[in-house]
């Protein structure tokens, strides 16, 4: 997807605590990430989460980017109850530690870390 290359000018030193949480996850850790170039919300949130990944070093070949269709159908999406978009999901040791869902109202880098290392998202 389009919408999961790194935004540029989003600043790794201001987000560090985000960027520490992301850096801090096994090297076996996997994050999913449902979307769609399609969708506005993917295109909005998306940009800056790749941000926060490749700031904290996570590898491409830990990344399964998964494109649903207009009906939000794809690999997973059952499996995983994916029913918007975007939506990601961080497992460690094959198991489900964060999981965020486009509703949110925090980004999706701040939320997950707020999940998986206890960052305090009020303070992000």
């Amino acid at each position: 997807m389009r919408s999961m290359e790194p935004n540029p000018v989003w600043d790794a030193e201001t987000n560090a605590q985000v960027v520490d949480a992301f850096a801090s996850l096994a090297d076996d850790a996997v994050v999913k990430v449902w979307g769609a170039d399609w969708c506005p919300d993917t295109r909005n949130q998306l940009p800056d989460f790749a941000a926060a990944l490749d700031a904290a070093g996570i590898e491409d070949d830990q990344i399964d980017q998964i494109e649903v269709d207009r009906d939000k159908d794809g690999e997973g999406t059952d499996e995983y109850g994916i029913e918007f978009i975007p939506s990601i999901v961080v497992e460690e040791d094959g198991e489900e530690i964060a999981r965020f869902v486009e509703e949110e109202d925090v980004p999706a880098a701040v939320y997950l870390a707020g999940q998986f290392a206890e960052v305090d998202v009020a303070q992000v």
